[in-house]
């Protein structure tokens, strides 16, 4: 065939030949991938439907045939669950709601104003994000004894508040930056204050930005223990779901249905937020603002 009458789509079909074998690959990979993500939680909740019979048998199946709701009920009959779950969703609630708000007004601040030590101040919160929760644990106790928060959520609420932030503050400080300083010029001789374009405009603009960083407060706050275990010490009606784990653990004998079944039924709330949030959390990992 000469080059004359050669199709203008062999350039594009060969290019597609050579690249297909790699896009196979990549898909391969990213299912493998997914699947070994998936199948502790699927294990989980299988555990939890499995009979004390199935659970504890030295041959591990990965299905059942007889489906058995006891461990779920045996959950829900513990006395304080129900407590636990409400405290639980206050803590993580008040966390991505105050960490949200305080992460924005500080981008802001640090990303629009010119002011001494600003370099300084974004270098400290990048090395407090570096700071192990575990190594601040004991100074954290001895705080919130001398501040008198010992076995109230409060103890909770705040140090998962001061974590949060560096992560959030460095987040936004690119959704905050990426919005064009002509358009607060415009909104300004609009008559717009600057409050009515901080809130009316601004935040609009980064919030897919506020619900990324909110899903890490989330669930950061969500699966605590060390703090739980640390700060509430005599106090049992201020703890949160994950001690409900606790009363499963037994000396003599794990009840490891009732493990799974509490760990699925705190698995829920996390999904039932990433649900909610996942258009926005999508745009704002892939950077929704655009100039």
């Amino acid at each position: 065939m000469s080059a004359s009458r050669r199709s203008p789509l062999q350039p594009l079909v060969r290019r597609i030949r050579i690249r297909r074998p790699w896009r196979l690959a990549a898909e391969a990979t990213a299912l493998v991938a997914a699947a070994a993500v998936a199948f502790p939680l699927y294990w989980m909740v299988l555990s939890a439907f499995k009979p004390a019979g199935e659970i504890q048998s030295t041959e591990a199946r990965p299905w059942t045939l007889a489906p058995s709701p006891d461990s779920f009920r045996r959950v829900f009959e513990q006395q304080e669950f129900g407590r636990y779950f409400l405290n639980s969703l206050f803590v993580a609630g008040t966390v991505v709601i105050a960490s949200a708000l305080i992460a924005f007004l500080a981008a802001t601040a640090v990303t629009r104003f010119r002011f001494r030590f600003r370099t300084t101040l974004l270098v400290m919160f990048l090395v407090a994000q570096m700071v192990p929760i575990e190594a601040l644990t004991i100074p954290l106790f001895f705080l919130m004894r001398d501040f008198g928060q010992l076995n109230t959520l409060g103890a909770l609420i705040l140090p998962h508040i001061a974590f949060s932030l560096p992560f959030a503050i460095w987040m936004l400080r690119g959704f905050v930056r990426a919005v064009p300083e002509a358009l607060e010029e415009a909104a300004y001789i609009d008559g717009a204050s600057r409050t009515r374009f901080l809130w009316q405009i601004l935040f609009p603009l980064v919030f897919p930005g506020l619900v990324a960083t909110s899903v890490f407060s989330f669930i950061s706050t969500w699966n605590d223990f060390l703090f739980a275990k640390s700060f509430i010490i005599s106090d049992t009606s201020q703890s949160t779901l994950p001690m409900a784990l606790l009363v499963f653990f037994k000396p003599d004998e794990n009840d490891w249905g009732g493990i799974m079944a509490a760990s699925t039924v705190m698995t829920i709330p996390v999904l039932v937020f990433f649900v909610l949030v996942q258009r926005r959390l999508v745009s704002g990992l892939g950077g929704a603002v655009k100039d």
